[in-house]
């Protein structure tokens, strides 16, 4: 095959075959697989309540896509790469294949010093993969190999092989302390207040002036610590307090993580049926039950935070509209976490065509909860008002399968991670009513999950 014809031809004629095998893998905990992989790339997705998790290490495949098309590019190259794949234990939805990934903010982002090594869209293909649920957990290696050989005939060596790897995984755990964090140093807002208060009055003003409905601005924080993060820690730290929220994990480079606890779900489709919700308004929890429910009250009360979730729910349904043949929508309730209460909108329904999950979560990102409406002219609003990029602050983040099924979330509440330093992002949707005090407490409340997380110690 000549060189031009190498770079046309579909992922699988290019790399080979893909080869996918599993075994049970009974006692190997999620956070014994990560530790093992440290100084790797590795990745991690809890569902909430751990429901369903799965980890990866090493890099078997990496997917990269740029631009307005990188949605497309993804899900073409995913298609190629499980094309003809040999997938040994087909029918166990736990043991497929699955490649973690994500994708930025903006389709036009350029890497930064913070965002450095994050293309516009990067999935990942693990060589490892540990997948449990329901008391079930399995150990899958996905590998490539070239067209001429046969794979049931490499079957038997690969099985010894992921023996051994799990034989190594379980006296690896057994052996291995709970690592640490490293101690906190210090903490820096890039923006001040009074920045701050400038901005939110500025896009205040434009919206009383009609030239949109909604916009989401966001702020950030830069925490440093005295030696390596590590995330390990952080994700423990996150299930125990957060767990009603999806955590993740992406490390595709060693030392460089990003990683959170979204309470917001963009999409999920497997086969032709939909989940998604719509997430807007917040306030904080009260200290004692009496407390709580007055705050609980004082939300469900607020015309402001009514009027911007209601944006959000609307304009979701419609872009799902094209895509689906039935969409229902739960009402109105109050979504509780530790820290925060946020307004909840539940929406699912049955697709017209098993589309696979990236044309919903195209269609979705950003939703008016992270971006605003309409949403060409909130985004163009966010560039001129923000002063640093997001990166993939508050774009989707998840998995997607063997059959382009799959979960994302919205990555808030959410850092990234160089070596010593982590970056976190806070938003606070603003409409005509916001005032920049208020809106400057609610961004501060959602940074507490993030922070609260980094300065444990255990």
């Amino acid at each position: 095959m000549n060189s031009a014809t190498s770079r046309d031809a579909p992922l699988n004629q290019r790399y080979g075959t893909l080869l996918s095998c599993s075994i049970p893998a009974s006692g190997l905990t999620l956070d014994g697989f990560l530790a093992a992989a440290d100084g790797q790339a590795r990745f991690c997705w809890e569902g909430p309540d751990s429901a369903v998790a799965f980890a990866g290490s090493g890099t078997a495949v990496e997917l990269i896509a740029w631009g307005a098309g990188r949605y497309r590019q993804i899900a073409k190259y995913a298609r190629e790469l499980f094309a003809g794949a040999h997938l040994a234990s087909a029918d166990n939805r736990l043991t497929q294949p699955r490649l973690f990934g994500g994708f930025a903010f903006r389709d036009d982002f350029t890497p930064d010093n913070t965002w450095s090594i994050y293309a516009p869209a990067i999935f990942v293909l693990p060589h490892y993969q540990l997948a449990s649920s329901g008391g079930q957990t399995w150990l899958t290696i996905n590998t490539q190999i070239p067209p001429e050989e046969k794979p049931k005939a490499l079957l038997p060596d690969i099985r010894s092989a992921l023996a051994e790897k799990l034989a190594q995984l379980r006296a690896a755990e057994r052996a291995r302390p709970a690592a640490k964090q490293s101690p906190f140093q210090s903490i820096h807002y890039p923006m001040n207040y009074d920045a701050w208060a400038r901005m939110i009055e500025s896009a205040a003003e434009r919206i009383r002036a009609g030239r949109l409905n909604k916009v989401v601005l966001a702020r950030a924080a830069e925490l440093r610590f005295a030696g390596r993060i590590r995330p390990r820690p952080i994700l423990r730290y996150l299930a125990k307090h957060y767990a009603d929220c999806y955590r993740f994990l992406f490390e595709p480079r060693p030392y460089h993580a990003f990683y959170g606890a979204s309470p917001e779900l963009l999409a999920a489709a497997q086969g032709t049926q939909l989940k998604t919700m719509a997430l807007a308004g917040s306030i904080g929890r009260g200290a004692s039950a009496e407390e709580d429910q007055a705050l609980s009250a004082a939300l469900m009360a607020s015309a402001k935070d009514r009027h911007e979730h209601r944006i959000v729910a609307e304009k979701m349904r419609a872009r799902l509209a094209p895509f689906a043949a039935a969409l229902d929508t739960s009402p109105l309730q109050l979504l509780k976490l530790s820290n925060i209460q946020h307004l909840h909108t539940g929406i699912h329904g049955n697709l017209k065509n098993d589309i696979g999950i990236l044309p919903l979560v195209e269609a979705l990102h950003p939703t008016p909860a992270l971006g605003g409406d309409p949403r060409p002219d909130a985004l163009q609003l966010i560039r001129e008002l923000e002063p640093i990029p997001r990166g993939w602050y508050g774009a989707p983040i998840g998995l997607i399968d063997a059959r382009l099924n799959g979960e994302f979330a919205v990555a808030i509440r959410s850092a990234v991670a160089q070596e010593n330093r982590a970056w976190i992002y806070a938003g606070a949707g603003i409409v005509d009513e916001s005032q920049p005090e208020s809106e400057w407490q609610e961004s501060a409340l959602k940074f507490r999950p993030m922070l609260d997380a980094h300065r444990s110690r255990t």
